[in-house]
Parts: structure tokens; C-alpha cells; sequence
């Protein structure tokens, strides 16, 4: 009896002990709230997931995820975090990831970020950080023209029916580019011009002066003759989309230059739509400006 009584002492004094030294150290993990307050995300379907991030000695740190349903309302907005590595976050960035998602580490595919700066709060922007890129000086022209049923590369056999294409650059012989956009990471732009049905794609790009990627797609809908100039854009000759007919006359519509995510996680237009423009009743060698759009792009704050 003696026996178990001192044992029974001696485990009290290890845990008494035990717990001491827990609150000696300091190790005692606490979390705080991170608060966001976004506005202008859409839904991303499935297949995606937002995922916020702190930037901690320069190295990000998952705050969670969240979905938005149709009317952009998010699917959370406080999230707990680690009170010190919050305490210690110096940024915040929103990245779009798989769902799932296979890689602890952020997607290349970053869209809004905030410098928390000496306060508890920091706005969110797309625009001058490295998320996305900065479109202020963003601008360009498109013209019509149908370069790729032409008998002959350059126009010399020009079959009058140039209102069926839209190509992004100067006409000239050869045309020449004419956007200024930032280089993208994680992301591509995109052409479209808005059909009697919604928004039909001209292909995906990330250079200016090159072909873009619907340039050697067979379900493209340029004609095969002359591969076209050496600039992003299409004829709608071809493989018309369920309910358009085509050739597509790109008069009097609004042609559109998008952000995509990479890989895209949508068939539409992605909400970043930096360029938008009109194109008139006259083809090439006329051409038609495009103009800056920021209004629409997601804003907001994160509070800690």
C-alpha cells in the first residue's frame, strides 16, 4: 500500500512538472482571426478553390480556402491563423489553386496582394504588384481583316471579305503588334469578340508578335490557306460553336481582350478584362483603339 502511494505521488509531481515546463517555454499555440472583405471574385467551379497566403520572412504560409458562389459572396471570410506568424506577416496574396490541390506551395497563378505595412490592415490590388501585373499604361489596336483565305500571303489576292476576321496589331504589309500589356506568370490572355450568343474566343497568347495558340488548332476557325500575320487574332470561317453562324461579320461588335488563369479553369471569360474596344463598319487598313477597363477588377481589404 505504502508502495502505490508513492508511485501515485511521483506521477503527480511529473505531470505538475511537465506542465510547468510547457508554460516556461512558451510553447503554448495560439491563433488569431485574418479577416477578408473582397469584392468582384467570381465562382470558380469545382475544380478551383481561392487560397489566401501570409508572407512570413519572405515565405508564404496557407490561411485556408474558399469558394464564391454566383452572386460573389465568399464561401468564409475569417480564417484562423497562427497569432504569431500573423503577427509576423509583412503581405497577404490570394492565389487560385486545383481542388484539389496536390502541391502545399502556391500556384503560379496569384491575383490580388496587400502590404500590411506597420498597420493591421492592408488594402488589396491587382494593380503595379506581382500577382498579376500592372495594367494602367495597358493599350492597342485591332483591325479587320482576313489574311488567312487569301491566295497569297500579304493581301496580294484579297478576297473583300475582311469584315470576318479581327487581328490585334497595325494593318500594314506585314501588320505590326501594337499592345502594351505586362508580361504574365501563372496566367495568358485572351481574345474574344461578343456574338449574338456571348463571347467567342480568338485563341490564347502571351506574346504580341507571334501567332497565338489557336494558330495551329485544327477546331480552329481560321481557314488554312496563309497561316495568317504574325499577330494574335482570327478569321470565323470554320468549326462555327453550337448556335453561331458563320463566317461571323466583327462589325459593330465589341471585341475584348481577357486575363486568363493557366490552366483555365473556364470556357468564359475570366474576370480580369483589361481591354475592350468597338470596332466599326470599315476594314484594314483602318484600325480600332481599345480602351482601359479597371472598373471591374476585385478590390478589397485583409484585416488581422
Amino acid at each position: 500500500m505504502f508502495k502505490k502511494i508513492i508511485m501515485g505521488t511521483l506521477a503527480i509531481g511529473l505531470i505538475a512538472t511537465s506542465c510547468s515546463d510547457d508554460d516556461d517555454s512558451g510553447n503554448v499555440v495560439t491563433e488569431s482571426d485574418l479577416s477578408l472583405d473582397l469584392n468582384g471574385l467570381e465562382n470558380l467551379g469545382d475544380n478551383y478553390l481561392y487560397e489566401g497566403w501570409v508572407i512570413v520572412n519572405g515565405n508564404p504560409v496557407s490561411t485556408g480556402t474558399f469558394s464564391v458562389d454566383d452572386s460573389g459572396v465568399l464561401s468564409s471570410t475569417t480564417f484562423s491563423v497562427n497569432t504569431e506568424m500573423l503577427e509576423a506577416a509583412t503581405a497577404f496574396v490570394l492565389s487560385i489553386e486545383p481542388n484539389p490541390d496536390p502541391d502545399p506551395t502556391p500556384a503560379a497563378t496569384k491575383l490580388l496582394r496587400g502590404e500590411f505595412g506597420t498597420g493591421d490592415a492592408a488594402s488589396m490590388a491587382i494593380v503595379g504588384l506581382d500577382p498579376v501585373g500592372d495594367f494602367t499604361t495597358a493599350e492597342g489596336t485591332f483591325f479587320l481583316r482576313t489574311p488567312t483565305d487569301e491566295d497569297v500571303p500579304g493581301g496580294a489576292a484579297n478576297n473583300m471579305n475582311d469584315q470576318y476576321g479581327v487581328w490585334f496589331g497595325i494593318p500594314g504589309a506585314p501588320p505590326t503588334p501594337s499592345l502594351i500589356l505586362p508580361a504574365l506568370t501563372g496566367w495568358k490572355y485572351e481574345g474574344w469578340v461578343i456574338g449574338d450568343n456571348g463571347p467567342i474566343s480568338t485563341g490564347t497568347f502571351t506574346e504580341f508578335g507571334i501567332r497565338d495558340d489557336n494558330a495551329e488548332d485544327p477546331n480552329g476557325f481560321s481557314e488554312t490557306v496563309f497561316a495568317g500575320p504574325p499577330l494574335p487574332g482570327e478569321d470565323f470561317f470554320r468549326n462555327e460553336p453550337m448556335g453561331v453562324m458563320f463566317p461571323l461579320d466583327i462589325r459593330g461588335r465589341t471585341v475584348v481582350i481577357s486575363v486568363e488563369p493557366f490552366p483555365d479553369n473556364s470556357p468564359a471569360p475570366f474576370l480580369l478584362k483589361p481591354l475592350i474596344g468597338m470596332a466599326g463598319m470599315d476594314t484594314a487598313p483602318t484600325s480600332y483603339n481599345f480602351e482601359l477597363k479597371m472598373d471591374d477588377f476585385p478590390t478589397g481589404s485583409v484585416s488581422r
